[in-house]
């Protein structure tokens, strides 16, 4: 099914476009309804009209409070804050007579996803549909278009209006991401004119580094949806999880050029755990949302672009939740006027399309109402019957209970059940440990999701993909796990999950010993380092005091400190408290193998880190980072600006990271500044593309592998999709490590999982010694990658050192940092960073 219709833009000469007055709500709304004049417009609140300004938080907060005082169709929550304190609504509107009963109807709702649901009667039960607005903060005309349908809903008469509301629960989310949106809005409202001027080159079009589109620590929160590790996310989930609406719209914005996308998209691209009849159910309710902008003259295309493969996006991850996931995507005006192929077009007119889609939603809910709800009982009726056959995913470390508690945490935050083990359980020369390891029963109701989330995948029916095509969980936190576990090894359900409590360290007057394997093992380094403790690393393994310590083990002397020998021990406690890591006090420094007052204990000197951040660097990697330090480990990062970095002194940094970057950032006196920089004897740190800029500049010499590639028996027409086919878009794939090696300090096993979504294929050194982290022959663990590029990857290095006068230069392949959720391989950079120097 593709559906084309004519679009008319709101065209005018640039002359009367300058002398327009602003757009009047009329211009929005239905002409056939009548409104309660009672419930306040937008611009009475606002101070203006919709789309005459663009929205900033605070106003779209101000208005939906002043609708949910004045209308008893509408509640309003506070769910929480983003990192920079705005709060997270979510309005929740349908019929007087249902709010009085919300949570009977909410309690009955959520029966038809649980067992025994079969004769549950639907003909009389409302639909929910959870409508969210502008996850990019930057595409706002979806939180511009809430403005006026929140006013509709609230506001409209007729019998239309109450029938959709007797019918419906309505989870109304204005604003997905209030940082970005209240960051866009200040930037489009400061450059705009009187004479509104859509000239493309104008300054208004063009946001300054790192744009609206991200929130605070200028993550996509559009990939979150799985991982859930972002606030704004956890609310919005928490929410689908305690309604699992049948409906979720997901509204964005894409190029000027484009007209109106709405799902379903390129049928080859779906997950093959998404069931057709999902599908099927999305081309039904594509045909209101044709209707409705046949009616009002909007071009729009459907099945061409976009996919529903990666679960963690909006549109996508109701899909594997019982739900129909609904993409919008309205070309964007990205300010208030722009020129486009198709004429000027105008932020009003985004709106309302995005308006309408609003409004062909509801409609196609109410008249496909039962159809879903019964598509909801029968998605998780099935999902059980698939994991009936039993069986369970059993993940742990016994070195690592932090990481364990993570991805726990994120099975919590997704409605799946799992248990404490039993007793220590061994399958295939791999033991589970009771009190490290939790098992998950396949046999429950998101069997599906626990599929998603949990299986490896490397044939597949597409070779193109909008976002990554693997995301395996037990992988990426790199946690031993098995999928061939007996059920009856299930111990307790966890209810209560807690981050797991180290045992007190017992005193010492001697010295203090931390294992670097736990995941918080490089904060608590920190914390000590910056109370003036003197610390050192163990760089080969020992034993005393009956326990096994390894490679990267930390020594905290007692003697000779600046604190006393109380105030140390304090310290040990508080540390091992906050960070959750286990330190032991030992009353002796004969041990076997190294002593602990060997050489082979190298001194750790407190670090000075600073980041590149503007032009020229990819704002993701940056922001990933910058949240790891900031939230994670709590260390101070600088964040030095590409455009200043002319005037910094240098000198006040142990370590500089360059994320991975664009190109235009840093130029040759850069280079040179940066090289004397780590002649005098600085670390200096680069991910992926800084990798070719540290080569043409000789701070690091590297060759990478390439290949001719041409293309046999392909047309013009799909030319396209066979450049797209070479891309690497996201895929897992095996390393081994050599663990003697201070990068690799705190990993128990000799294969690390890594994530990879570049074509940069390093040569492995000739010196073995010198590729600690090395691709294996037959990388691919999931995921899609190109036969050619496989044969291209096998066996290249995934890390290189370079010694420079008394510095360093350390360069990886990699983002080890993916989107917060790689909990795995994030010890890597904390390696380079406290250990950089005995590399």
């Amino acid at each position: 099914m593709r559906f084309v219709f004519l679009l008319l833009l709101s065209i005018a000469p640039f002359s009367i476009l300058a002398q327009q007055s602003a757009t009047p709500l009329e211009y929005y709304l239905p002409e056939d309804v009548s409104y309660d004049q009672n419930i306040p417009t937008p611009k009475s609140i606002i101070g203006h009209e919709v789309g005459e300004w663009h929205i900033t938080h605070d106003k779209l907060v101000q208005y939906m409070y002043a609708l949910a005082n004045a209308s008893d169709r509408i509640s309003i929550e506070d769910r929480g804050t983003t990192f920079e304190g705005r709060p997270l609504l979510l309005l929740t509107i349908t019929a007087p007579a249902n709010h009085n009963n919300l949570e009977a109807i909410r309690t009955n709702h959520m029966a038809l996803t649980e067992q025994n649901s079969a004769a549950i009667n639907t003909a009389d039960m409302p639909i929910v549909v959870y409508q969210g607005f502008s996850i990019h903060g930057n595409e706002p005309s979806g939180s511009n278009a809430a403005l006026v349908a929140a006013y509709y809903l609230a506001a409209a008469q007729g019998q239309k209006i109450e029938n959709l509301l007797k019918n419906t629960v309505i989870l109304f989310d204005p604003a997905f991401n209030p940082d970005g949106l209240q960051r866009f809005a200040y930037w489009a409202n400061v450059h705009k004119a009187k004479n509104i001027n859509p000239d493309p080159n104008d300054r208004e079009y063009d946001e300054v580094w790192p744009g609206g589109r991200t929130n605070h620590y200028w993550f996509d929160m559009n990939r979150d949806w799985l991982p859930v590790q972002l606030p704004e996310s956890r609310a919005r989930i928490e929410t689908f999880h305690n309604w699992y609406p049948n409906i979720l719209t997901d509204h964005h914005e894409m190029g000027t050029n484009a007209s109106f996308f709405f799902q379903p998209g390129i049928p080859s691209r779906t997950h093959p755990l998404t069931p057709s009849k999902n599908q099927e159910l999305t081309g039904a309710i594509a045909k209101f949302h044709a209707d409705a902008f046949n009616k009002i003259g909007s071009f729009y295309y459907t099945e061409e672009s976009f996919d529903d493969f990666y679960y963690g996006k909006g549109s996508t991850f109701p899909d594997i939740n019982g739900s129909i996931g609904i993409l919008f995507e309205q070309a964007s005006s990205r300010g208030h006027a722009q020129e486009s192929d198709n004429g000027v077009l105008t932020f009003p007119f985004t709106i309302r399309n995005q308006f309408t889609a609003a409004l062909s939603t509801l409609e196609a809910a109410v008249n496909m109402r039962t159809e879903l709800l019964n598509y909801q009982r029968t998605f998780f009726s099935n999902a059980r019957n698939e994991g009936a056959s039993g069986g369970a995913y059993v993940f742990g470390d016994a070195k690592d209970a932090s990481k364990i508690y993570h991805l726990a945490e994120i099975l919590q935050r997704h409605d799946i059940r799992f248990h404490e083990l039993e007793e220590d359980v061994t399958t295939n020369g791999t033991t589970f440990k009771k009190g490290s390891s939790y098992l998950i029963p396949k046999n429950q109701k998101q069997h599906r999701l626990i599929e998603a989330m949990f299986e490896k995948r490397t044939s597949f029916q597409d070779s193109l993909f909008y976002d990554i095509s693997a995301w395996t969980f037990p992988l990426a936190f790199n946690l031993d796990y098995s999928e061939a576990i007996a059920t009856n090894k299930a111990g307790t359900v966890v209810t209560d999950l807690e981050h797991k409590t180290p045992p007190t360290p017992n005193r010492s007057s001697y010295a203090y010993l931390m294992e670097w394997h736990d995941y918080y093992a490089p904060k608590a380094l920190n914390q000590i380092l910056e109370k003036g403790v003197r610390a050192k690393v163990g760089m080969q393994p020992f034993s005393v005091g009956g326990n096994d310590y390894d490679y990267g083990t930390i020594l905290i002397p007692v003697q000779n400190q600046s604190l006393s020998e109380t105030e140390i021990y304090n310290l040990i406690k508080e540390v091992s408290e906050e960070s959750h890591v286990r330190i032991t006090g030992v009353n002796t420094g004969l041990t076997k193998g190294i002593d602990l007052g060997s050489n082979q204990f190298r001194s750790i000197s407190p670090q000075r880190v600073a980041i590149l951040v503007g032009e020229g660097i990819t704002p993701y990697d940056a922001g990933e980072i910058w949240h790891l330090f900031d939230q994670r480990f709590d260390m101070l990062l600088t964040k030095l600006d590409t455009k200043n970095f002319g005037r910094v002194d240098l000198s006040r940094y142990t370590d500089i990271i360059i994320p991975n970057s664009w190109g235009s950032g840093l130029g040759k006196e850069e280079a040179k500044k940066l090289k004397t920089w780590v002649q005098n004897g600085g670390t200096l740190i680069g991910y992926k593309n800084a990798g070719r800029w540290f080569n043409s500049n000789e701070l690091l010499k590297m060759e990478f592998k390439t290949r001719k590639d041409t293309a046999r028996n392909i047309s013009f027409e799909q030319r396209g999709d066979y450049r797209g086919a070479q891309v690497i878009g996201g895929a897992i794939f095996e390393t081994t490590l050599d663990r003697s090696h201070p990068i690799a300090f705190g990993y128990s096993n000799k294969d690390l999982p890594v994530f990879r979504n570049s074509t940069l294929f390093l040569e492995a050194d000739k010196d073995s010694y010198k590729n600690p982290i090395r691709y294996t022959k037959s990388p691919l663990l999931s995921g899609y990658i190109s036969k050619p590029n496989l044969e291209l990857l096998a066996e290249t290095s995934a890390f290189k050192v370079g010694n420079l006068g008394r510095g360093q230069v350390l360069y990886f392949t990699d983002n080890h940092n993916f989107r917060a959720f790689w909990y795995g391989t994030n010890k890597l950079l904390f390696n380079a960073i406290f250990f950089g120097d005995e590399m």
